[in-house]
Parts: C-alpha cells; sequence; structure tokens
C-alpha cells in the first residue's frame, strides 16, 4: 500500500479509489480428464478498480464460473498470478485463502447456499461466527444487514418459509455482513422469476452505488449485463470486453 495516504486527524488509511482491487495477469486454468488435460481459461488478464459494477457472461462452459472462482479463491489457476488489493496470493495457503475469503469477499450463488436449520437471522449472522464473534454481537449485526435488505419481519424465518427473492436478500444480506470490498454474485436471479429477478438486481446495484462495493456478476441475463458499468465476455476460455 504504498500509495495510501495516512490522515494524522483520525488515524486512518485513505487508499485512492482507483487501485486495482482485483489484478488477474495470464491466468490459465486446466483440468485434468482422465489422461486428457482439458483447458477451460487461457491466458486471461483483467483488472478491476475499487468500486466497478461488472458483469462476466457467456454461453454455458465457456468458463465464465471458472473465472469467478478464481477471483473468489474458491480455484486455484494452472499458471499466471492473481492479486488482491495489489497483494498477489496466487499461492497463498489453503488457511490465508480462506482468511481472506472470509475478511475481504462476499458471495452470492444461484442456489442460496443457506443453511436450512437456521433461521435468517442465523444465515446471516453465521460468517461473523467463524471470525470469533460473540453471539449476540454477530447477531445483532445481522438484524441491521436484515433490516437493510427489507425482510426485518422475515428475521426469524427459517429459508423453506420464505420465497426465493427473500432468500436471496438473505444470501446477500450474509453476503454483506462482513463489510466485504468485493461482492461476487453467481447467476443471482437465475432462479427467479422476472419481477423478483428486477428487485434483487436493484439492490445489488444500489449496494454498489451507496456503499461502494466492488460488483462481479456471472450472468446469462444480457439486460442485467447492460447495468453493470462493465461487461466482460468469456468464449472458449478466452476473455473480450463488450
Amino acid at each position: 500500500m504504498d500509495d495510501a495516504v495516512f490522515n494524522e486527524e483520525n488515524g486512518q488509511l485513505t487508499i485512492p479509489t482507483d487501485r486495482s482491487l482485483i489484478q488477474l495477469n495470464e491466468i490459465c486454468r486446466t483440468y485434468d480428464v482422465g489422461t486428457d488435460p482439458q483447458p477451460v481459461l487461457h491466458q486471461v488478464s483483467l483488472s478491476v478498480t475499487r468500486g466497478q459494477s461488472c458483469a462476466i457472461v457467456g454461453s454455458s462452459g465457456s468458463g465464465k464460473s471458472t473465472l469467478l472462482n478464481i477471483i473468489g479463491l474458491l480455484d486455484q489457476p494452472t499458471s499466471g498470478h492473481i492479486l488482491l488489493d495489489g497483494q498477489d496470493i496466487t499461492h497463498a495457503s489453503p488457511e490465508a485463502r480462506a482468511i481472506t475469503r472470509n475478511q475481504t469477499i462476499g458471495f452470492v450463488f444461484q442456489s442460496f447456499n443457506l443453511l436450512p436449520r437456521l433461521s435468517a437471522l442465523d444465515n446471516v449472522a453465521l460468517p461473523l461466527l467463524y471470525r470469533g464473534y460473540e453471539r449476540q454481537a454477530a447477531r445483532r449485526a445481522a438484524q441491521r444487514e436484515i433490516e437493510r435488505v427489507g425482510l426485518a419481519k422475515r428475521a426469524h424465518y427459517i429459508p423453506a418459509d420464505l420465497s426465493g427473492g427473500q432468500r436471496q436478500r438473505v444470501a446477500i444480506a450474509r453476503a454483506l455482513i462482513g463489510k466485504p470490498a468485493l461482492l461476487l454474485a453467481d447467476e443471482p436471479t437465475g432462479n427467479l422469476d422476472s419481477g423478483t429477478a428486477k428487485e434483487i438486481l436493484s439492490l445489488l446495484l444500489s449496494l454498489n452505488r451507496e456503499q461502494g462495493v466492488t460488483l462481479v456478476v456471472v450472468t446469462h441475463d444480457e439486460r442485467m449485463a447492460q447495468q453493470m458499468q462493465r461487461c466482460l465476455r468469456v468464449e472458449d476460455g478466452r476473455l473480450h470486453e463488450s
């Protein structure tokens, strides 16, 4: 963080907003399928600055979800380098990657990935419990996030008693509770009707604008992609900017 500025009045570091939060350099990803290597990503380079909203689009099997998994530290490239906020984390240990995911990245998935026996409130509190927060403090923070996504009256419902759109709002609240710099969403409206999908898209974009959360969304929906500041297209494992 050599370009950060120290503010003596509040004792905080100010990081320039044009700094790249995500930097991919010549990323390749190959999977071993039987005896034959199967290349999925080819020489992908990408820079995303803080506060941007980006869509990643492409047909099924194009490599877009693999790319998102690499950005989110859920997968590692076969070659190339990935930097997050200027730090090269390509070869970070599994423990270091898990800590970075918990503290820096929020995830929203098409299938919601909520724990079925926990209430909406406790699902949202879970990431803070993993950080070692006391349970009541985590639940108070979760209540604030639940209210922010408009589900204050559903905080104690379990996922089975919520609609698809409500479950996705819970998932978004859970992704945001740790104050991540980066929000990754994989087909976040894929299981929703068109009206609910518009509501979820509006919520994601408002979080990007109002909180400055960097937003990267994998989607098949061209209309959603057009709402983002950037549209990145993956074709046969290669990345192009629309």
